[in-house]
C-alpha cells in the first residue's frame, strides 16, 4: 500500500462534472489499495473574484483581512469535493490549513510554511477517510489565517508529501504534462517524460506558470517526486525528479517572464558560451538583443516586445529541439 498526495488545481474542480472527475481519480487510487490525501485550490477564478470584492470597497484592506477573505475559496472547494466523494461512497473529511497542522510565519499574503504537524490527517487516514486539505493557507503563531502566495496550493501539496513521507505527489491541472515551451506559443513544443528539479526550478523562477517555484524548491530539498498530470485525460504526464546529468538535455525548456519580458532557457548548458550563441542566432535573424545575462541554471535575453514571439520560436528550434535530438 502506498500513500499518495493528490492536488487539484482550480480548473480541475471548477464545476460539478469536474468535481466528480476529481473524485473518480481519487477513487481509482483507493481501489488500487492506496491511501490518498487530497489538496485543493479555489474553484476557477474564485480567488480573483474575492480580491475584487475587497477592492470595490475602496481604501486599502489590511493584509490580515485579505488573507482571511481570499482563503475562503479553498474551504469551499474542500467541502464541495468531500460532498462529491461522499455521494460516490468515498468516506472523506475536509480540513482547513490550521486544522491540518500547517504552521507558517506571519508574513500575510506570501507566508512560508515553518512546520507541519499532520495529526488530524493521520487520524483521518487511520479511520479509512480521505483528508481533503485546503491548499494555499496555514496559520501563524498569532493564530491568524495566512496565505502562501500565488501558486501556494502546489507548495501545500509538496510540503504535505514531505511531512507524510508519501510515495508520490500527483498534481492535476488542465495541461497533460511539462513541455519544452508553452504549446500555445510554440506549436512544436515537446512534452517531457521527466525534468530535473534544477531545470524546473530555473524555469519557474524565470516565469513559467506550470509549477510554483517554492513547491519545486521543497520537492528538491525533500526528494519528493512530482507527477504532473491532466485532470481531463489519462495521458502519462511528466515527472519532476532528480536526473543524472547524463540524462539531462543541454536545455530543457524556454519561457518568458510576464513582468520583465525576458526570454530564458534553462538547462545544464546555461553558461556564457550558450548566451553568446543565443545572441548570435538572434542577430543573424535581425533581432536586436537589448540585454543578456547568465543566472543559476539559465540564460536570459531581452528583445523588443514585437520580436519576442519570433525570438522564442528561433531559440526553441535551434537550442532546445537541437539539444533533444
Amino acid at each position: 500500500m502506498e500513500l499518495i498526495v493528490q492536488k487539484f488545481g482550480g480548473s480541475s474542480i471548477a464545476d460539478g462534472d469536474r468535481l466528480r472527475r476529481a473524485a473518480g481519480i481519487c477513487m481509482r487510487q483507493r481501489l488500487n489499495g492506496n491511501e490518498v490525501v487530497v489538496v485543493v485550490s479555489a474553484m476557477g477564478d474564485t480567488t480573483d473574484l474575492l480580491a475584487d470584492r475587497a477592492r470595490v470597497l475602496g481604501g486599502k484592506p489590511s493584509p490580515r483581512e485579505m488573507d482571511a477573505l481570499i482563503t475562503t475559496g479553498e474551504q469551499q472547494s474542500a467541502a464541495l469535493l468531500v460532498m462529491t466523494m461522499e455521494s460516490l461512497g468515498i468516506p472523506a473529511v475536509s480540513l482547513a490549513g490550521w486544522q491540518a497542522g500547517i504552521y507558517t510565519d506571519c508574513r500575510y499574503g506570501d507566508s512560508d510554511i515553518r512546520l507541519i504537524a499532520p495529526v488530524r490527517i493521520r487520524e483521518a487516514l487511520s479511520r479509512g477517510r480521505v483528508p481533503v486539505v485546503t491548499g494555499f493557507q496555514g496559520v501563524c503563531a498569532a493564530g491568524d489565517i495566512t496565505s502562501l502566495g500565488r501558486g501556494g496550493s502546489d507548495t501545500t501539496a509538496v510540503a504535505l508529501a514531505a511531512a507524510l513521507e508519501s510515495d508520490c505527489c500527483e498534481i492535476y491541472t488542465d495541461v497533460d504534462g511539462i513541455y519544452t515551451a508553452d504549446p500555445r506559443l510554440i506549436p512544436d513544443a515537446v512534452k517531457l517524460d521527466a525534468i530535473d528539479y534544477r531545470d524546473m526550478l530555473a524555469l519557474a523562477e524565470a516565469g513559467s506558470q506550470v509549477l510554483h517555484a517554492k513547491s519545486v524548491e521543497l520537492a528538491m530539498a525533500n526528494s519528493v517526486v512530482i507527477h504532473l498530470l491532466s485532470s481531463f485525460n489519462d495521458a502519462p504526464g511528466s515527472q519532476v525528479r532528480a536526473l543524472r546529468d547524463g540524462s539531462r538535455p543541454d536545455f530543457a525548456g524556454i519561457t518568458r517572464s510576464r513582468t520583465s519580458g525576458e526570454i530564458s532557457l534553462a538547462g545544464k548548458a546555461a553558461d556564457a558560451a550558450a548566451l553568446s550563441r543565443a545572441v548570435l542566432l538572434l542577430a543573424a535573424e535581425g533581432i536586436e538583443v537589448l540585454s543578456g545575462s547568465v543566472g543559476d541554471g539559465r540564460i536570459s535575453v531581452l528583445v523588443g516586445e514585437a520580436e519576442q514571439p519570433r525570438a522564442m520560436q528561433l531559440l526553441h528550434r535551434e537550442m532546445i529541439l537541437d539539444a533533444l535530438k
